[in-house]
């Protein structure tokens, strides 16, 4: 708690200059300005006493006495910490470039505080969850919007950092957290007929396997969210046997299921699909798990196979189609 007074009587309760947004894009000598440090304050006052944070959060804007009143009241609710959208992991990936720029105590109990979060909130058979203090379908392991893979690659580079704060015991944890996330990871992989594909957005906490998640998110194959998994998996030195596997099965996989000849263009407001034989590949956001067949669906919870199909409200407002696997097949191409 002396840390919380310290921080309510020092913070700086005008807009920041850099954006949140952009805090992570800074040269490497504006983590040591006072402007940094001022943030990182702010940052802090909204970390959680299990030492999460919750998600969608703007740290650069001003906070004003009722402001402050508030976050204070906040941080006795866990509910709300999470590892979706990037929360935690983020603020913990800014506070630590502060850290190792100055050195700070209040900012260290932080770091040390966020860590413990991160790893008490791992499930025993390695995955994490979007939410660990909430229910439904925020329990399940979670690779929608990068949250686990995020987390996992935080605690990697934290790892491997040549300027660190962390324990010794903390290095120990991190890297059995790591081994056990792998882990999941492999063993979560869909496999049809014998061979790896990718994986399904969220995955069942206790039996592992594709979960449904919002009405409109079903058990499939999740194109967004296995280009993370991927870039994670080859992004390992020395990979076992059982990684390059995983990697090659997912890679074939977007191979075969790459869209050609199609862009999605908004016309007239509305989200709609044209011929073009010049457009660089697409994926589906989801696949169904027996077909391969690229699905969607509206809020009625039921699949069709275009998304035509669905109320205009979801088919604007959601990414049916992503690219990402385009640079990950120039990048395991290169590397080959």
């Amino acid at each position: 708690m002396k840390v919380v007074a310290l921080l309510l009587s020092t913070v700086c309760l005008l807009d920041a200059k850099v954006s949140w947004k952009s805090a992570l894009n800074q040269k490497l000598n504006w983590y040591g300005s006072p402007e940094a440090r001022e943030l990182a304050k702010k940052v802090m006052l909204y970390q959680r006493d299990n030492g999460g944070w919750p998600k969608n959060q703007d740290f650069s804007r001003a906070i004003d006495t009722v402001g402050l009143k508030e976050l204070t009241q906040q941080r006795s609710n866990l509910k709300d910490t999470t590892f979706d959208n990037g929360a935690t992991y983020t603020p913990l990936k800014f506070l630590t470039r502060v850290w190792q720029a100055q050195p700070s105590p209040e900012i260290e109990t932080s770091l040390h505080r966020g860590i413990a979060f991160l790893l008490t909130s791992q499930y025993d058979n390695g995955g994490w969850p979007q939410r660990p203090y909430s229910s439904g379908y925020s329990l399940h392991i979670t690779y929608n919007d990068g949250a686990m893979i995020g987390v996992m690659s935080f605690l990697r580079d934290l790892k491997n950092d040549s300027i660190t704060f962390l324990r010794e015991d903390e290095k120990s944890s991190i890297m059995k957290a790591l081994n056990l996330g792998l882990d999941c990871i492999l063993q979560t992989q869909i496999y049809i007929n014998g061979k790896p594909t990718v994986w399904c957005a969220q995955h069942d906490a206790k039996t592992l396997l594709p979960a449904k998640a919002r009405s409109y998110e079903h058990p499939s194959l999740s194109g967004a969210e296995s280009a993370g998994i991927v870039r994670y998996l080859m992004a390992i030195k020395k990979p076992s046997s059982k990684v390059l596997k995983s990697i090659n099965g997912a890679i074939t996989w977007f191979r075969e299921k790459q869209i050609n000849g199609i862009r999605v263009i908004k016309k007239d407001g509305d989200k709609t699909i044209v011929k073009d034989k010049n457009s660089p590949p697409l994926w589906a956001r989801f696949s169904d798990l027996k077909t391969g067949q690229p699905i969607f669906s509206g809020r009625d919870g039921i699949i069709k196979s275009s998304i035509k199909e669905i109320e205009a409200e979801r088919r604007n407002g959601y990414a049916w189609y992503i690219r990402n696997p385009r640079s990950i097949l120039k990048d395991y191409d290169r590397d080959r």
